[in-house]
């Protein structure tokens, strides 16, 4: 075994295992040791180059990863990760980096937690993100209906059920919808938004997906201009509600 992944063996039986990227060993055995109590295996690895190896040779339904690390950072391991997954990413940053947390989720972190933290918040956000990273890691042909407060999508019929009613969606409006339902909780930008959903390269032109958000407003909200669903974040794109 890897030293620098030293901590891996420890709970390997378990089904659901988290990677934990991060060169504060005494944080590392800490945040082993919690997860390990809940019932997870966490194997941890204390250099990026030694998180990415570690992710080639094993599968994993979390990643939990520092910002702030010698040689290869946060980020730089972050675009790799992304580069090949879409596996959740929970970033640890430092108390009041905002820069850093927009980075951040801009170039893909699902979400994001500053030290020090607390312990419980922590296990929510790792139960949050694997409950959505499972939901959608399974053939979409056997999902026939995702189920929301006040929403439900019809993935065969590409329809939803609101309190307005039930409305059939066009088809950009259903994969802007789905895109946005599967990455919950997670900011998108329009560049994200526009090459996933028109599989094509962002030109910096944000009528189409402006138009398409206002069509899904009108027929999902009861209030457009105060959106409960697709969400708004200034500056940087939208997110479908996380609380929803």
């Amino acid at each position: 075994m890897n030293v620098e992944c030293r901590l891996a063996a420890k709970g390997s039986e378990k089904a659901t295992r988290i990677l934990v990227i991060d060169d504060d060993r005494e944080l590392c055995e800490l945040l082993h040791r919690t997860i390990w109590q809940e019932g997870m295996a966490a194997d941890c690895c204390f250099s990026g180059r030694d998180g990415l190896d570690r992710l080639e040779q094993g599968e994993y339904q979390l990643v939990i990863l520092d910002v702030m690390m010698p040689g290869s950072d946060g980020f730089a391991v972050l675009e790799q990760i992304r580069g090949k997954s879409h596996l959740p990413v929970l970033l640890l940053t430092a108390k009041n980096d905002s820069a850093s947390k927009v980075r951040g989720l801009r170039n893909g972190a699902d979400d994001y937690l500053t030290k020090p933290f607390d312990m419980g918040e922590l296990l929510a956000r790792i139960t949050s993100l694997i409950r959505r990273y499972t939901r959608f890691n399974q053939n979409e042909n056997h999902i026939e209906k995702l189920f929301y407060d006040g929403l439900t999508i019809d993935m065969d019929a590409h329809l939803i059920a609101v309190q307005n009613g039930t409305f059939e969606l066009a088809p950009k409006e259903f994969s802007l919808l789905l895109y946005c339902a599967k990455n919950q909780g997670r900011i998108l930008t329009k560049k994200q938004i526009y090459e996933e959903v028109w599989g094509a390269p962002y030109v910096y032109d944000d009528s189409n997906i402006m138009a398409v958000i206002s069509r899904l407003r009108k027929k999902m909200e009861v209030d457009p201009g105060n959106p409960q669903y697709i969400q708004t974040v200034k500056g940087v794109g939208y997110r479908f509600n996380k609380k929803v």
